[in-house]
């Protein structure tokens, strides 16, 4: 089919490569990708439904999209979380939609086109994925710089403010020589650095191997020559253990940024979650990140406003986060969610009060970011060059430290001319609350 496809997609990471995967399939069957939604014939919104934020910029980017009917787009698909969740409210309540693909259906999207040509108004829905359509040709939308790399699909963990486990289903690992398959695949094509990721990387491997597989699969990624930076995203607290941190520290391809979402700090708090383990066992895991691995960053993410949280819970979770001074710090304010254990929790916070602790815990992470980032004056670091500010003086990239669109950017001058995608060292001369500027460092001017 002659059809020109434009994709938008939405949420995190893990979208992302779905959105990726469904381009594959498409261009594979004859479809031809544009980056411009007004250029396509098809539009496709990969959604997302974790949290009623998500929730929002998915309906209303569907409703951006709809506009479009009967200008240039002929058909418009809403797949993903949201799609899964909410399929029978989409076909009702937004005529323009011609399909709707849950989680477990994206292998059918060119079928479903098809279908939808034919005058039918498709829903497919309902069926945990087959990781085998994790294997098939994808579109990488993130340039040559970077690529995520999923290693897992679904959830055991059910935490009980979550929805993704009804969405996505069990925790299901890939088998490791088809992710290794496809990391030389994209290191192939000129990939610098693999994200690693998944709903909890930390479990992978379990359910296939019988045990926590993540640290060979380490190994085995960094013997893939062309690649030079493997980060690894979800590490969850209680399942990061000794053999994941060594693989770490000794593995030189491996970026010493470890993501583990504490989500509280308050005992009360963390059971109601229905989270596993201990704020001491964290603790002593943070003191022997810094002991074993001293040039770790440490990314955590955390709920303010969870039902029942008192103010003392609040002020735990605060001196917790002051304490621990986290190099990246994301927060998020309890969404009530349908479906989840949460959702009829007595004692939910009202709407003010979380919105003043979210504040309050920005507030003294943005203090910690620009303190530690004036300690990396003087310093040198390898940087992965992206691309040129928009005024024309200034490179940004970003150093192990940094995680692509979620963390801050090193701005940096250079006196040479520098190609897109390579590797830079760069020198810091200026600190900002999350950002950092400097200049590169080249053998004449060093």
């Amino acid at each position: 089919m002659n059809k020109k496809i434009g994709m938008v997609s939405l949420g995190c990471p893990k979208n992302l490569v779905d959105s990726e995967l469904m381009l594959g399939k498409l261009k594979s069957e004859g479809f031809e990708i544009v980056n411009d939604e007004e250029a396509a014939d098809i539009i496709v919104i990969n959604t997302c439904g974790f949290i009623e934020s998500a929730k929002q910029e998915s309906i209303n980017t569907i409703l951006e999209m709809a506009e479009l009917k009967g200008k240039n787009c002929e058909l418009l698909v809403v797949a993903g979380c949201m799609a899964e969740r909410y399929r029978n409210e989409i076909l009702e309540e937004i005529p323009e939609v011609d399909v709707v693909l849950g989680t477990g259906s994206y292998q059918e999207i060119a079928e479903a086109i098809r279908e939808a040509y034919g005058g039918k108004r498709v829903s497919r829905y309902g069926k945990a994925p087959d990781l085998s359509y994790l294997d098939g040709e994808r579109v990488v939308s993130t340039g040559k710089g970077y690529a995520y790399l999923k290693i897992a699909e679904g959830c055991d963990n059910r935490c009980t403010y979550c929805i993704i486990p009804a969405l996505r289903g069990p925790y299901r690992s890939r088998k490791m020589e088809s992710v290794v398959e496809e990391a030389r695949r994209l290191a192939d094509a000129g990939i610098k650095e693999l994200i690693v990721t998944a709903q909890d990387t930390t479990r992978y491997g379990l359910d296939l191997y019988g045990k926590r597989m993540l640290p060979e699969l380490l190994r085995s990624l960094g013997r893939i020559e062309p690649v030079e930076w493997i980060r690894i995203l979800y590490c969850y607290p209680e399942e990061t253990d000794m053999a994941l941190l060594r693989e770490i520290a000794e593995n030189d391809k491996v970026c010493k940024y470890i993501d583990i979402p504490i989500q509280h700090a308050s005992p009360q708090v963390l059971r109601k979650m229905g989270r596993r383990g201990s704020i001491e066992e964290t603790s002593r895991l943070i003191d022997t990140i810094r002991a074993e691995i001293p040039d770790a960053v440490i990314r955590t993410t955390v709920i303010t406003g969870f039902p029942g949280e008192t103010e003392e819970d609040f002020e735990t979770l605060a001196a917790f986060i002051e304490k621990y001074r986290f190099d990246r710090l994301g927060a998020f304010m309890y969404s009530k969610e349908e479906g989840t254990a949460a959702y009829d929790m007595p004692g939910q916070v009202p709407a003010k009060v979380k919105r003043t602790r979210y504040n309050r815990l920005m507030k003294i992470q943005k203090k910690i970011s620009a303190g530690l980032n004036r300690q990396r004056l003087g310093k040198v670091y390898k940087v992965l060059v992206e691309g040129v500010a928009d005024d024309g003086i200034f490179y940004y990239g970003r150093s192990y430290a940094e995680a692509p669109e979620i963390d801050g950017l090193i701005y940096f001058t250079s006196k040479e001319p520098l190609e897109i995608n390579s590797f830079v060292n760069v020198r810091i001369l200026d600190a900002g609350d999350y950002d950092l500027t400097g200049e590169a460092q080249h053998e004449s001017s060093e």
